[in-house]
């Protein structure tokens, strides 16, 4: 009787892998051969190999996620009591961890499972580290960057003693990365350095040490980035840009041929096409904050095609992360540059990706705030812009986002005229005590401190704060900060009657912003231009400014209309509760044309 009812469950598998495997794929007919095989009592090792079967084939082809849930539930407590059954056992916990988070499940629920799993995989090389990379994932997901954290070390200390070093530098890089997440600038450096030299001196397989030198970089680009230093950060930038040339080459083997011989060390951090964005989206990065818009823009639309083709293939959560990083970015170079209806069709763009996927909602909301606050500032409309920013910082606590929050905010009660709330706010700006560590946001809390002093016309102490800015952002090629700081001493030196220093910081001024281009910058430096030469009585250039301003003035106002004729504009209005629908009636760009 057992030999016939090993016989046909045995045949049932058979029958249910042919059917997976037939083109098209016959998932119903697998589906039900799989779940007759438990009428016949299989040993435990294959019901439990069974229900991780149905579990991971319910969650690829159907809906049905409880009964997945169910099947891979069994599949984990089966596989607990059966010696030496690594592979199902570890697999259906890390899957059913995977499943608890989709869900929006209590994070404890995961936690525990995995917590569990990575207790009884200290014998396997391979799952023990999965799995502590997966808890610590779960763990950086709510924020809880301490047990993350704490959970890397345990898995760079594990990997050392089992020998696995190329695990052990992507523990500590993984590491260095949460730590840069978490702000810890002080804790990360000579973590930092000790990674550099480890992936400096690797002398395993060259392909693994390009991998690790890509990480590395990028954590390194970052670090600059978020301190604000764009003049330093162009050494990494460069390598990193040169290491993606070479992994992304032809000759360049596959991710699965790169990881080592030891079963320890098969992992990857991303997938090279991953990376390839991630190395386009830093760049992105780099160039707005140098002020390079045009260069942002190109890599940007290069990196969203990358996107769409990715998400055709496989479309995880990650790249959903990257496209909104990107959006985020291009709006402010669109902003400058005066496209204000193209960054209000890509801020329409990020929040349909943050109404999609809640978690991505939970984190940028406040990003999507300060957008819209930005967008209501070049639109002349301060009060939606003093109620977006503070939108903003009430749901925020991230250091650089309210630094930021609060100068542009300062700037909106500078031209309302709010000289009280202006007061109070300018304590939480000073550049001597700003709570923010980057250069660039205390340069340009110099910079609005001199335009306080501009607007009350205390043009000595104006003059004072602006050539601290000046200093600050020549020292690291922040290209748009010194342009409106040349063009605001300009119009001190104008307002002094000095009309030739005027001229000297005017002249400059124009120049940059025409490479930025920023159009503003250029809006301004005209007619302070136009001023000049009529004082000078130079009636030709006056002429050429004055032409030169009606023109950027055109091209404000006609963009300016086409705004507020689109259905985003009333996003506005958006403060509270989930993101309105509105119907997209958006020009067309290069941009949305990708997405």
């Amino acid at each position: 009787m057992a030999s016939s009812q090993d016989a046909w469950y045995l045949s049932l598998l058979g029958l249910a892998e042919n059917f997976r495997t037939t083109n098209p794929p016959n998932i119903k007919c697998c589906i039900q051969c799989l779940q007759a095989v438990f009428n016949f009592k299989p040993p435990s090792r294959v019901e439990a190999r069974t229900h991780l079967q149905l579990g991971n084939i319910l969650l690829s082809h159907t809906k049905n996620i409880d009964l997945a849930r169910t099947h891979l539930e069994k599949a984990w407590q089966l596989g607990q009591t059966i010696n030496g059954f690594d592979d199902v056992k570890f697999e259906a916990a890390s899957i059913l961890a995977d499943v608890y988070e989709q869900q929006h499940q209590q994070p404890s629920m995961s936690q525990a499972i995995l917590r569990k799993a990575v207790e009884l995989s200290q014998h396997n090389v391979y799952w023990h580290c999965r799995l502590i990379f997966q808890l610590a994932q779960i763990h950086a997901s709510e924020k809880d960057f301490t047990a993350a954290v704490g959970l890397l070390a345990v898995g760079a200390d594990y990997s050392q003693i089992s020998n696995v070093n190329y695990t052990r530098a992507l523990f500590i890089l993984s590491r260095c990365m949460l730590l840069l997440v978490d702000k810890k600038f002080t804790e990360v450096l000579p973590l930092l350095n000790t990674a550099g030299h480890q992936v400096e001196n690797w002398q395993g397989n060259p392909h693994q040490k390009e991998y690790l030198k890509v990480f590395f970089l990028v954590l390194q680009v970052c670090h600059y980035l978020m301190s604000g230093q764009v003049k330093s950060v162009k050494p990494c930038l460069k390598q990193l840009q040169q290491s993606i040339q070479v992994i992304m080459a032809p000759t360049w083997p596959s991710d699965e041929n790169v990881t080592g011989p030891q079963v320890g060390d098969m992992f990857i951090w991303m997938p090279k096409e991953y990376l390839f964005v991630l190395v386009y989206l830093v760049t992105v990065m780099h160039s707005m904050q140098s002020g390079y818009m045009d260069k942002a823009q190109k890599y940007t639309d290069k990196a969203l095609a990358q996107i769409e083709n990715l998400k055709l293939i496989d479309n995880k959560p990650i790249l959903s992360v990257f496209q909104l990083m990107l959006l985020e970015h291009i709006v402010m170079c669109r902003l400058v540059m005066g496209n204000k209806s193209l960054a209000l069709s890509e801020i329409s763009q990020a929040c349909q990706v943050c109404r999609v996927q809640p978690r991505l909602m939970q984190n940028h909301r406040p990003q999507l705030h300060v957008l819209l606050g930005l967008y209501a500032m070049s639109m002349n409309c301060m009060e939606a812009a003093e109620v977006q920013l503070i939108a903003a910082l009430n749901k925020s606590q991230e250091r650089e986002l309210v630094t930021f929050a609060n100068l542009n905010l300062a700037i909106v009660y500078l031209r309302m005229r709010r000289d009280t709330e202006l007061g109070t706010l300018m304590e939480r700006i000073n550049p001597e005590s700003l709570p923010s560590l980057s250069h660039s946001l205390r340069a340009a809390a110099y910079y609005v401190q001199g335009l306080q002093a501009f607007f009350g016309a205390r043009y000595n102490e104006a003059k004072r704060y602006l050539r601290e800015t000046l200093k600050m952002a020549n020292s690291e090629d922040l290209n748009r900060l010194t342009s409106c700081s040349l063009v605001l001493l300009g119009h001190i030196f104008l307002s002094l009657g000095n009309h030739r220093e005027s001229m000297n910081m005017v002249t400059p001024a124009m120049q940059l912003a025409s490479k930025i281009p920023d159009v503003h910058v250029q809006l301004w430096a005209t007619a302070i231009l136009k001023d000049l030469h009529k004082i000078c009585g130079d009636q030709n250039r006056e002429n050429e400014a004055y032409q030169m301003h009606c023109a950027f003035s055109q091209t404000l106002l006609k963009d300016h209309y086409q705004s507020t004729q689109m259905s985003e504009h009333n996003l506005l209005q958006w403060t509270d509760g989930p993101i309105p629908m509105i119907p997209n009636n958006s020009p067309a760009s290069t941009s949305q044309a990708i997405l």
